[in-house]
Protein backbone atom coordinates (compact mmCIF):
# COMPACT_ATOMS: atom_id res chain seq x y z
CA UNK A 1 0.00 0.00 0.00
CA UNK A 2 1.63 3.68 -0.98
CA UNK A 3 2.07 5.98 1.44
CA UNK A 4 -0.86 8.51 1.85
CA UNK A 5 -0.24 12.06 1.31
CA UNK A 6 -1.74 14.84 3.20
CA UNK A 7 -4.88 15.93 2.83
CA UNK A 8 -5.40 18.66 -0.35
CA UNK A 9 -4.13 19.34 -3.71
CA UNK A 10 -0.40 18.29 -4.34
CA UNK A 11 -0.85 17.89 -7.85
CA UNK A 12 -0.24 20.05 -11.12
CA UNK A 13 -2.37 20.62 -14.23
CA UNK A 14 -0.06 17.89 -16.14
CA UNK A 15 -0.65 15.51 -13.26
CA UNK A 16 -4.33 16.03 -12.91
CA UNK A 17 -4.59 15.09 -16.43
CA UNK A 18 -2.65 12.15 -16.07
CA UNK A 19 -4.86 10.79 -13.30
CA UNK A 20 -8.09 11.23 -15.06
CA UNK A 21 -6.27 9.65 -17.96
CA UNK A 22 -5.56 6.81 -16.04
CA UNK A 23 -8.82 6.36 -14.48
CA UNK A 24 -11.08 7.34 -17.63
CA UNK A 25 -8.57 5.88 -20.65
CA UNK A 26 -11.80 5.51 -23.07
CA UNK A 27 -12.10 9.36 -22.93
CA UNK A 28 -8.86 9.94 -24.37
CA UNK A 29 -8.43 7.23 -26.92
CA UNK A 30 -7.88 8.22 -30.67
CA UNK A 31 -11.24 5.72 -30.88
CA UNK A 32 -14.30 7.24 -32.32
CA UNK A 33 -16.45 4.20 -31.91
CA UNK A 34 -19.46 5.22 -29.66
CA UNK A 35 -20.78 1.98 -28.97
CA UNK A 36 -17.38 0.70 -27.43
CA UNK A 37 -17.18 4.05 -25.47
CA UNK A 38 -20.20 3.34 -24.25
CA UNK A 39 -19.48 -0.07 -23.11
CA UNK A 40 -16.31 1.04 -21.22
CA UNK A 41 -17.75 3.85 -19.50
CA UNK A 42 -20.78 0.57 -18.18
CA UNK A 43 -17.80 -1.63 -17.34
CA UNK A 44 -15.91 1.34 -15.56
CA UNK A 45 -19.04 2.09 -13.22
CA UNK A 46 -19.92 -1.30 -12.92
CA UNK A 47 -16.13 -2.18 -11.61
CA UNK A 48 -15.91 1.05 -9.42
CA UNK A 49 -19.45 0.13 -7.75
CA UNK A 50 -18.17 -3.64 -6.58
CA UNK A 51 -15.25 -1.81 -5.86
CA UNK A 52 -17.18 0.50 -3.06
CA UNK A 53 -19.94 -2.04 -2.32
CA UNK A 54 -16.93 -4.74 -1.35
CA UNK A 55 -14.94 -2.14 0.73
CA UNK A 56 -18.45 -1.72 2.66
CA UNK A 57 -18.12 -5.06 3.52
CA UNK A 58 -15.12 -5.29 5.01
CA UNK A 59 -15.62 -2.71 7.25
CA UNK A 60 -18.86 -3.82 8.21
CA UNK A 61 -17.11 -7.12 9.18
CA UNK A 62 -14.49 -5.61 10.81
CA UNK A 63 -16.04 -2.96 12.62
CA UNK A 64 -19.08 -3.46 12.94
CA UNK A 65 -19.72 -3.66 16.71
CA UNK A 66 -17.17 -1.17 17.36
CA UNK A 67 -19.50 1.67 15.34
CA UNK A 68 -22.57 0.16 17.02
CA UNK A 69 -20.67 0.58 20.09
CA UNK A 70 -19.72 4.01 19.40
CA UNK A 71 -22.94 5.16 18.31
CA UNK A 72 -23.52 3.97 21.71
CA UNK A 73 -21.52 5.77 23.82
CA UNK A 74 -22.07 9.16 21.54
CA UNK A 75 -25.74 8.94 22.47
CA UNK A 76 -25.22 8.92 26.12
CA UNK A 77 -23.10 11.97 25.53
CA UNK A 78 -25.59 13.85 23.91
CA UNK A 79 -28.15 12.37 26.76
CA UNK A 80 -25.77 14.15 29.15
CA UNK A 81 -26.19 17.52 27.44
CA UNK A 82 -22.92 17.06 25.46
CA UNK A 83 -22.46 18.37 21.99
CA UNK A 84 -20.75 16.89 18.47
CA UNK A 85 -17.66 18.44 16.75
CA UNK A 86 -17.19 18.17 13.33
CA UNK A 87 -14.41 18.72 11.56
CA UNK A 88 -11.76 18.29 8.20
CA UNK A 89 -9.97 19.36 5.14
CA UNK A 90 -11.11 20.17 1.84
CA UNK A 91 -13.79 17.73 0.75
CA UNK A 92 -13.36 16.28 4.67
CA UNK A 93 -14.53 18.72 5.89
CA UNK A 94 -17.80 19.25 3.35
CA UNK A 95 -18.43 15.77 4.94
CA UNK A 96 -18.16 16.96 8.64
CA UNK A 97 -20.22 19.65 7.86
CA UNK A 98 -23.18 17.30 6.46
CA UNK A 99 -22.50 14.98 9.80
CA UNK A 100 -23.23 17.87 11.44
CA UNK A 101 -26.27 18.74 9.67
CA UNK A 102 -27.81 15.05 10.18
CA UNK A 103 -27.26 15.67 14.01
CA UNK A 104 -28.98 19.19 13.80
CA UNK A 105 -32.27 17.95 11.15
CA UNK A 106 -32.39 14.33 12.61
CA UNK A 107 -35.96 14.11 11.44
CA UNK A 108 -38.67 11.44 12.05
CA UNK A 109 -39.97 13.90 15.27
CA UNK A 110 -36.22 13.37 17.03
CA UNK A 111 -35.70 17.19 18.17
CA UNK A 112 -32.19 19.05 17.02
CA UNK A 113 -29.20 17.75 18.59
CA UNK A 114 -26.56 20.24 18.67
CA UNK A 115 -23.69 19.93 16.54
CA UNK A 116 -20.87 21.88 14.90
CA UNK A 117 -18.86 22.17 11.89
CA UNK A 118 -15.75 23.58 12.60
CA UNK A 119 -15.17 24.50 9.37
CA UNK A 120 -18.01 26.90 8.36
CA UNK A 121 -17.35 29.91 10.40
CA UNK A 122 -14.83 31.79 7.82
CA UNK A 123 -14.11 34.53 9.90
CA UNK A 124 -12.92 32.00 13.18
CA UNK A 125 -11.04 29.59 10.20
CA UNK A 126 -9.21 32.58 8.58
CA UNK A 127 -8.20 34.70 11.70
CA UNK A 128 -6.68 31.38 13.25
CA UNK A 129 -5.11 30.73 9.81
CA UNK A 130 -4.11 34.04 9.27
CA UNK A 131 -3.40 35.03 13.11
CA UNK A 132 -1.86 31.57 14.32
CA UNK A 133 -1.27 29.19 11.56
CA UNK A 134 -3.42 26.44 10.22
CA UNK A 135 -1.92 23.86 11.84
CA UNK A 136 -4.12 25.12 15.05
CA UNK A 137 -7.26 25.98 13.21
CA UNK A 138 -9.57 22.84 15.18
CA UNK A 139 -7.77 22.81 18.65
CA UNK A 140 -7.66 26.16 19.52
CA UNK A 141 -11.92 26.13 18.62
CA UNK A 142 -12.19 22.48 20.70
CA UNK A 143 -10.14 24.30 23.31
CA UNK A 144 -12.59 27.22 23.61
CA UNK A 145 -15.92 25.60 23.12
CA UNK A 146 -14.92 21.90 24.33
CA UNK A 147 -15.91 20.14 27.33
CA UNK A 148 -15.85 16.48 28.83
CA UNK A 149 -19.46 15.16 27.83
CA UNK A 150 -18.97 16.58 24.01
CA UNK A 151 -17.80 14.49 21.08
CA UNK A 152 -14.90 15.56 18.22
CA UNK A 153 -15.45 13.63 15.41
CA UNK A 154 -12.25 13.82 12.57
CA UNK A 155 -12.58 13.05 9.29
CA UNK A 156 -9.19 12.68 6.64
CA UNK A 157 -8.39 10.61 3.82
CA UNK A 158 -4.70 10.31 4.48
CA UNK A 159 -4.48 10.25 8.18
CA UNK A 160 -2.11 12.18 8.27
CA UNK A 161 -3.32 15.83 8.37
CA UNK A 162 -1.47 17.54 11.00
CA UNK A 163 -4.34 20.03 12.75
CA UNK A 164 -6.57 16.92 12.75
CA UNK A 165 -3.93 15.28 15.01
CA UNK A 166 -3.41 18.83 17.32
CA UNK A 167 -7.25 18.56 17.55
CA UNK A 168 -7.64 14.95 18.46
CA UNK A 169 -4.85 15.71 21.08
CA UNK A 170 -6.79 18.20 22.85
CA UNK A 171 -9.94 17.25 22.61
CA UNK A 172 -8.86 14.24 24.39
CA UNK A 173 -7.11 16.58 26.98
CA UNK A 174 -10.33 18.02 27.75
CA UNK A 175 -12.43 14.55 28.09
CA UNK A 176 -13.84 14.08 25.18
CA UNK A 177 -15.30 11.57 23.34
CA UNK A 178 -13.16 11.10 19.80
CA UNK A 179 -13.99 9.44 16.68
CA UNK A 180 -11.32 9.51 13.90
CA UNK A 181 -12.13 8.21 10.09
CA UNK A 182 -9.22 7.42 8.08
CA UNK A 183 -8.15 5.43 4.60
CA UNK A 184 -4.98 3.92 3.44
CA UNK A 185 -3.78 2.27 6.90
CA UNK A 186 -4.46 5.18 9.03
CA UNK A 187 -1.91 7.17 8.56
CA UNK A 188 -0.66 8.71 11.61
CA UNK A 189 -3.95 8.68 13.11
CA UNK A 190 -3.48 4.95 13.64
CA UNK A 191 -0.28 6.00 16.41
CA UNK A 192 -2.65 8.25 18.27
CA UNK A 193 -3.62 7.66 21.76
CA UNK A 194 -5.75 10.52 21.87
CA UNK A 195 -8.56 8.77 19.33
CA UNK A 196 -10.75 6.29 21.35
CA UNK A 197 -12.22 4.74 17.86
CA UNK A 198 -10.70 5.02 14.43
CA UNK A 199 -12.24 3.51 11.78
CA UNK A 200 -10.26 3.02 8.82
CA UNK A 201 -11.28 2.31 4.91
CA UNK A 202 -8.41 0.11 3.40
CA UNK A 203 -7.55 1.14 0.40
CA UNK A 204 -5.05 3.66 -1.66
CA UNK A 205 -8.31 4.93 -3.68
CA UNK A 206 -9.42 8.63 -2.45
CA UNK A 207 -12.83 8.25 -4.38
CA UNK A 208 -13.09 4.90 -2.19
CA UNK A 209 -12.08 6.21 0.96
CA UNK A 210 -14.73 9.32 0.78
CA UNK A 211 -17.45 6.94 -0.46
CA UNK A 212 -16.98 4.45 2.37
CA UNK A 213 -16.64 7.64 5.36
CA UNK A 214 -19.99 8.39 3.92
CA UNK A 215 -21.26 5.78 4.61
CA UNK A 216 -19.69 5.08 8.18
CA UNK A 217 -20.42 8.50 9.17
CA UNK A 218 -24.34 7.72 8.01
CA UNK A 219 -24.57 4.75 9.76
CA UNK A 220 -22.73 6.27 12.85
CA UNK A 221 -25.79 8.90 12.76
CA UNK A 222 -28.38 6.55 12.52
CA UNK A 223 -27.44 3.98 15.38
CA UNK A 224 -26.70 7.09 17.32
CA UNK A 225 -30.19 8.72 16.83
CA UNK A 226 -31.88 5.27 17.72
CA UNK A 227 -29.93 4.35 20.68
CA UNK A 228 -31.42 8.00 21.97
CA UNK A 229 -34.84 7.04 20.93
CA UNK A 230 -34.36 3.86 22.62
CA UNK A 231 -33.17 5.32 26.00
CA UNK A 232 -35.39 8.41 25.74
CA UNK A 233 -38.40 6.27 25.40
CA UNK A 234 -39.10 2.63 26.57
CA UNK A 235 -41.41 1.91 24.16
CA UNK A 236 -41.00 4.00 21.00
CA UNK A 237 -43.04 4.73 18.02
CA UNK A 238 -41.82 2.46 15.96
CA UNK A 239 -42.51 4.97 12.69
CA UNK A 240 -40.22 7.00 14.92
CA UNK A 241 -37.39 5.10 14.32
CA UNK A 242 -38.07 3.59 11.52
CA UNK A 243 -35.57 6.47 9.55
CA UNK A 244 -32.72 4.50 11.66
CA UNK A 245 -33.05 1.34 10.94
CA UNK A 246 -32.09 1.02 6.93
CA UNK A 247 -28.50 0.11 7.55
CA UNK A 248 -28.89 -1.84 10.91
CA UNK A 249 -31.10 -4.62 10.76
Amino acid sequence: MSTPPTDGPTDGPSDGTAAMEALYPFLYADSSDLSAVLEQVRASTTAKAEEILQLRRVICERDGARLAECARRAAGRFLAGGQLFAFGNGGSATDAQQLATLFLDPGGGVPALPAFGLANDTAVVTALCNDIGVDVVFSRQLAAFGGRDDIAVGLSTSGNSPNLLRAFDEASRRGMLTIGLAGYDGGKMAELDSIDYLFVAPTTSIHRIQEAQTTIYQVFWELAIAALVSDADPDPDPEEVSHVSRHTG
